[in-house]
């Protein structure tokens, strides 16, 4: 073993203890997210503990606690110092707003804090399931997991997709643009926002959104009543979608690593495919081979992976247990067991996802 790679036990004493603050600051931003308090802030300018509490229907003495919390952790500033605690105004900064308060903002990672509670809330059954070497099924891990991976995603879905991804593989986006009738199926859509975006953007096209979990469907149809998108929703198991279409894009937007049976899907999505259909592909960047120690990247979807991801994944046997951390080579592997010839490596930018076109 190379001792120059293994962290001496200070140091990573160290890197533990901040990480207990930084998960602490996590809830904080759970509880401000959540309670509206952010959004508050964002509308009102600096406010009082007091002028808070009322604004956002919380009790002032815990407003106050939060606030305090916030400023120490530097999300918020103290516009207003004062001897006299509840006489104190706080504000969000500026450069602060888009991280915490807008959700349709790039920068918008607030989110986050959602999936950490609602792995936090299923962990006592991940144990379990470490244990017997069964799953944790995706619903278990509650509207808090379900909301902060659509509002993580929310705003790439609904920007990059449309105005990056898409129009980068040029005769996919002409003929989407162009050709009246065409279909589009967005498999495992969540909360709907990517289905919604496209809808938009390809206005001539049916476009189909699928989802194996009965939450996001119910929560994609009622923001499609809300804003108007003429988007469909359907409860659907990916390996069940012979029958459907045929479409003229399949879009497997980073939910591929979570199919228990992600070859057998790719399977029917192939068959679900119009004879010049693609299926595009994003899921995550990570290293094109396991290195350790990895890097921020490779931390974080391993992370994922075993808290969530894998045990996802292996609630449905038989499973191919990919897990978050799913290299070129299984998608080529998948892809090429399902019957795929043209596989490509889409040369689009991104530090999070990375794309694939397969075509049969």
């Amino acid at each position: 073993m190379c001792n120059a790679i293994v962290p001496a036990a200070d140091t990573l004493s160290e890197r533990l203890f901040n990480s207990a603050i930084q998960s602490l600051e996590l809830f904080g931003v759970y509880l401000g997210k959540r309670l509206g308090l952010y959004k508050v802030l964002e509308r009102s300018g600096a406010m009082t503990s007091g002028g808070l509490a009322q604004a956002a229907g919380v009790h002032e003495r815990y407003a106050r606690e939060w606030l305090e919390q916030q400023a120490v952790a530097g999300f918020l500033v103290v516009e207003q110092n004062h001897p006299d605690a509840a006489m104190r105004r706080y504000a969000l900064p500026a450069e602060h707003v888009g991280v915490l308060a807008k959700d349709d903002d790039p920068a918008h990672v607030a989110p986050f804090a959602q999936m950490i509670v609602g792995i936090a809330a299923a962990l006592p059954e991940v144990v379990d399931a470490y244990r017997n070497g069964n799953g944790v099924a995706y619903e278990r891990y509650g509207v808090d997991f379900r909301q902060g991976q659509g509002g993580i995603n929310r705003p790439a879905f609904r920007q990059d997709l449309i105005e990056d991804w898409i129009p980068s593989i040029p005769d996919l986006h002409d003929y989407l643009t162009g050709t009246e009738g065409a279909k589009i199926a967005d498999v495992g859509c969540g909360e709907g926002w990517s289905t919604m975006a496209l809808a938009s953007a390809y206005p001539k096209a049916q476009v189909v959104g699928y989802d194996l979990d009965q939450g996001s469907i119910a929560a994609a149809r009622d923001y499609a009543a809300t804003t108007g998108a003429r988007a469909a929703f359907h409860q659907r198991d990916a390996v069940e979608m012979e029958s459907e279409g045929p479409f003229d894009l399949i879009l497997i937007l980073e939910t591929l690593h979570d199919m228990s049976q992600p070859t057998k899907a790719l399977a029917a999505l192939r068959s679900a495919l119009a004879p010049e259909g693609s299926i595009v592909i994003a899921d995550e960047r990570v290293a094109e081979a396991f290195t350790a120690p990895g890097d921020e990247i490779e931390r974080m979807m391993y992370g994922w992976s075993i808290s969530h991801c894998l045990p996802v994944a292996m609630s449905d046997a038989p499973s191919e247990a990919i897990g978050t951390a799913i290299r070129p080579e299984t998608v080529r592997n998948c892809a090429v067991n399902a019957g795929f010839t043209n596989i490509e490596f889409l040369p689009i930018e991104n530090d999070l996802f990375r794309f694939y076109r397969l075509r049969a």
